[in-house]
C-alpha cells in the first residue's frame, strides 16, 4: 500500500517539525495564530498577518449561548455529562452554510468579481454591481451582509483598522465595501457582517475559500469548550427544555 503524503508534519523519535520548524522553536518564538497560519500557507507570518490572524480568531470565539453551534453543544452536553468531545462535536457540526459558512461562499463572490475588475478593466462599484445583478438573478441572498442581531457589527471597524495599520487592507476589503455600498443602495441597509468582513482580509491574506469556514470553526471551538464547562459547572443534567408545540392530529383509535 503507497503511504501517505503529508508536507506539513514529519517527526522523529525525539523531535517533531511543522512545515519544517521544530515545534521548540516555534513554542518559544510563535504564537498559536502565527502557527496556524503557518500551517496553512506554508510560512511564518508577518508581526501584521499574526496579529490580524488573531484578532479574527478572538472575532469568532463566541457570539453566545444562543448561536446554534453554542446551543448544539450545551444541549448535548446536558444529555451527556461525560461526552466532552461529542458536545464540542456537536457544536461544530452545527457549523454550516447558514451559520458561519458565509465566510466561505463570500470569499468566492470577492474572487469572481476581483477577476471581472482584472479582465475587463470596471472597477470595484461596478463589479460590485454585477455581483447584486448575479444574486437577483438567481434569487439568493447576498453572503457576508445583514445581521438578524446587530445594526451594526461591532468586530468590522476593529479588524478593518488593524488590516489599514499594517497595510494588509487591499482588494478583497475595497470590493466588500464596494459591495456593502451597492447592496445598501439597490436593496436595503446592508451592513456587513462577522463573515464579511473575514472573507474579505482572508483573502486579502491569501487563504483559499475554505478557509472562510476553517478559521472560524477553530475560533469557536475555544468559546464552544467554554460553553460546555459553564453547562457542567452551572446547569443540571437534562436541564434544557425546548418548547414544543403539537400540532398534529387529536388522539384516534386503530380501527
Amino acid at each position: 500500500m503507497d503511504a501517505w503524503r503529508t508536507g506539513i508534519v514529519s517527526l522523529d523519535e525525539k523531535n517533531i517539525w511543522i512545515r519544517g520548524y521544530e515545534i521548540g522553536e516555534l513554542m518559544r518564538k510563535q504564537t498559536f495564530a502565527g502557527t496556524i497560519f503557518l500551517l496553512h500557507q506554508g510560512r511564518l507570518p508577518t508581526e501584521g498577518e499574526s496579529r490580524l490572524l488573531d484578532a479574527i480568531l478572538i472575532s469568532a470565539a463566541d457570539h453566545g449561548p444562543g448561536a446554534p453551534s453554542a446551543a448544539a453543544a450545551r444541549l448535548a452536553c446536558s444529555g451527556n455529562r461525560k461526552g466532552l468531545s461529542s458536545a464540542v462535536a456537536a457544536g461544530v457540526l452545527a457549523i454550516g452554510d447558514e451559520h458561519a459558512g458565509a465566510g466561505e461562499a463570500c470569499m468566492q463572490i470577492i474572487s469572481a468579481a476581483l477577476e471581472r475588475v482584472a479582465e475587463e478593466s470596471i472597477s470595484m462599484e461596478e463589479a460590485a454591481e454585477r455581483a447584486v445583478d448575479d444574486a437577483e438573478e438567481a434569487k439568493k441572498r447576498l453572503p457576508g451582509l445583514g445581521h438578524r442581531q446587530h445594526t451594526s457589527d461591532p468586530r468590522r471597524d476593529v479588524l478593518f483598522a488593524i488590516a489599514r495599520e499594517y497595510g494588509l487592507a487591499r482588494e478583497g476589503v475595497a470590493f466588500m465595501l464596494a459591495l456593502e455600498r451597492v447592496a445598501s443602495k439597490r436593496i436595503k441597509p446592508l451592513p456587513m457582517n462577522i463573515d464579511g468582513v473575514l472573507a474579505a482580509i482572508l483573502y486579502d491574506l491569501g487563504f483559499h475559500p475554505a478557509f472562510g469556514k476553517l478559521i472560524f470553526i477553530i475560533g469557536r471551538v475555544g468559546g464552544l469548550t467554554a460553553e460546555i464547562a459553564e453547562e457542567l459547572s452551572r446547569e443540571k443534567a437534562m436541564r434544557i427544555r425546548i418548547p414544543v408545540v403539537y400540532d398534529g392530529v387529536p388522539p384516534r383509535e386503530i380501527p
